[in-house]
């Protein structure tokens, strides 16, 4: 007696569909004779489990197989499933399971016209650099993007007007044409119409049968307020055309934010260096300071002020992307050294400098005393 099919597939009997599909698909692999060149024993081992799983799968087979057992199928009374027969049809069926979903599914019982020539169109990239005005306040560019649209004349079926695609009789407009070679079923592209399905008698002038021709498309581009180096925009459907009467690709503008001479963007954080004259270093006072939405803002500098003091401006920052928050801006001070002194204004900065003496530049008498242990520790 033959082995009982849900033992076969290593499954209990209240199994569903998709757990006998799983162990199917894992004893097939392994028994496959692909995987056992010259093994009879595995190929005895394949048929068995493909003749479980034809049963198996089907919800009417089964109920007659869990009800009667092996006798509900012998003497004809399983048709093209029968449990001791393999024809090409269900190694067909094998075919499917293995390798449609690489394939994006099989073309099998498609029938006439089952298969469309039409193609989805290809995504296409275009750059766009703005400034960093454009990405505080938001902007709107019109670019011109090199791309394929559908043709006109035969609005994008590719054949010329008054005529129509016909259905491929090489594949029956599945695109593919399957053989069997002894053992194994043999799938390959249809010569006749390339894959597509369809063969075009009459083709366009004007597209040569591609439903689409090359064309600049102008297109307005809206660009959000807070949108930072490498920000994606994507426009559905703006893309390359569909082949013969496809929906068209999806169009994606990547951004790159040109450098600015002022300021300086860490995400919503907005750094300015900011040179001061020496004289309000010393004694303090107001300076002014420009702004990343084009306004200016007061800083009040403290006495004694030295070079890399920062100062926060909250709100004056980066506004974040589709939210209502805004960063703050950081002032860096550069303390300028005069320049260009004539000998006048040289002998009163060393009678200054004299007067001063080191209590009022702390910070290099503390960094040269070190400095002189350090020497005195190397010669000991």
């Amino acid at each position: 007696m033959s082995q009982d099919f849900y033992e076969t597939l290593g499954v209990e009997r209240t199994a569903d569909s998709a757990t006998l599909k799983r162990a199917y698909r894992k004893l097939a692999m392994k028994f496959h004779p692909d995987r056992n060149p010259g093994d009879e024993a595995a190929e005895h081992k394949f048929k068995e489990i493909n003749q479980a799983y034809e049963i198996l799968k089907d919800d009417q087979k089964r109920a007659a197989y869990d009800r009667y057992g092996h006798a509900a199928f012998t003497n004809g009374g399983g048709g093209r499933g029968q449990a001791h027969g393999f024809d090409a049809d269900s190694f067909s069926d094998i075919f499917d399971q293995f390798f449609g979903d690489m394939m994006g599914g099989g073309a099998r019982g498609q029938g006439q016209g089952g298969r469309s020539s039409a193609r989805r169109g290809a995504d296409l990239r275009f750059n766009l650099e703005i400034t960093l005005n454009d990405a505080y306040a938001g902007a709107t560019k019109n670019i011109k993007v090199p791309t394929s649209i559908p043709c006109d004349d035969c609005s994008g079926t590719g054949a010329e007007e008054g005529s129509t695609p016909e259905v491929c009789p090489a594949c029956n407009g599945n695109g593919k044409i399957r053989s069997s070679q002894g053992f194994f079923m043999v799938e390959r592209t249809c010569p006749g119409c390339k894959g597509a399905g369809r063969i075009i008698s009459s083709p366009c002038r004007s597209c040569r049968g591609m439903g689409r021709v090359e064309k600049e498309k102008q297109l307005s581009v809206k660009i959000p307020a807070g949108v930072e180096e490498g920000t994606r925009i994507r426009l559905a459907g703006e893309g390359e055309a569909g082949f013969r009467g496809g929906p068209a690709g999806d169009l994606y503008i990547f951004l790159s934010v040109q450098p600015h001479k002022v300021f300086q963007r860490e995400g919503t954080m907005v750094f300015c260096h900011v040179p001061i004259p020496v004289i309000t270093a010393i004694l303090g006072g107001e300076i002014e300071v420009p702004t990343v939405d084009g306004g200016r803002a007061k800083v009040k500098v403290p006495e004694g002020t030295q070079t890399g003091r920062q100062f926060r401006l909250r709100g004056k920052g980066m506004p974040q992307l589709n939210t209502q928050i805004r960063g703050d801006m950081i002032i860096e001070t550069v303390v300028e050294t005069p320049v260009n002194l004539n000998k006048a204004q040289k002998d009163k900065i060393r009678a200054l400098a004299e007067d001063l003496g080191e209590k009022h530049a702390p910070q290099s008498s503390g960094f040269f005393t070190k400095v002189k242990e350090l020497w005195e520790d190397l010669t000991d």
